[in-house]
């Protein structure tokens, strides 16, 4: 047989019995006194094999196990593994579906963030009234920066917190206030006034306890950097600021 026929016979591309020949999977044939190969049955056995294993799921490298002759691990042993981890893809995609009905299915839609966790979900819901000041809405961004990269017991820290803070008498309306006084300072000069009054105010709506302990505020920490840089400079030292009263323990 050609190559052609070959793949043909087994149901695959040309292109893909070159590949099997260059990975070691397939034998190459012998060539006739034209240059061109000569495949034989045994070639159609084996390339067919190959291809019912790739279907059911194993890697070329484990193909490559179960038809060498001195494999370390015999067919079973293979596909017993190969059960155990598609048990285990299929448990991750139940639990990844539970997550997407949940949010699917929530009170209000998805925020303007995107997919986040039921608990930031609520807490967004509680701040719709801070949807039109542009603070707020840089601050939503951080917290879903916050909650993808931090660990499960930061995030419910983080969340309890927040969410304690806007459940105090008064919590949403000083939130207002913070907010508008942070809006007030994108243009403002460092030495503006209403910069320590931005701070106290943000450190009166936030609980001492959000900060993590210790607190990394090395001015050569790049995240800080980076975060900085995001806001005017007037609203970066307010908030500098603000992470100074709290640390020195004048938040609530």
């Amino acid at each position: 047989m050609r190559i052609g026929e070959l793949a043909a016979a087994v149901g695959v591309t040309t292109r893909t019995v070159r590949h099997y020949h260059h990975q070691g999977l397939l034998p190459e044939p012998e060539r006739r006194p034209n240059g061109y190969r000569e495949y034989t049955l045994r070639h159609a056995v084996v390339l067919a094999r190959i291809r019912r294993l790739t279907e059911l799921g194993l890697g070329l490298a484990e193909v490559r196990d179960v038809l060498a002759e001195d494999a370390g691990k015999d067919l079973v042993e293979v596909l017993t593994e190969l059960d155990e981890d598609l048990a285990r893809q299929e448990a991750a995609i139940r639990e990844r579906r539970v997550r997407l009905r949940v949010l699917l299915e929530a009170e209000g839609g998805l925020p303007e963030e995107g997919p986040v966790s039921p608990q930031l979900a609520a807490l967004f819901r509680d701040m719709a009234h801070l949807s039109d000041s542009p603070m707020a809405a840089k601050d939503r961004e951080m917290l879903a920066l916050i909650e993808t990269t931090a660990g499960p017991e930061a995030r419910d820290q983080l969340m309890g917190a927040l969410g304690s803070a806007l459940d105090r008498p008064g919590g949403k309306e000083r939130a207002l206030a913070a907010y508008a006084l942070l809006d007030e300072l994108v243009d403002a000069d460092l030495a503006d006034p209403r910069v320590e009054e931005a701070a106290r105010a943000l450190a009166d709506c936030l609980p001492r306890d959000l900060l993590p302990q210790p607190l990394d505020v090395d001015p050569d920490n790049s995240f800080l950097r980076a975060f900085y840089a995001d806001f005017a400079p007037a609203q970066a030292e307010a908030i500098r600021r603000t992470l100074r009263l709290l640390m020195e323990g004048d938040g609530p």
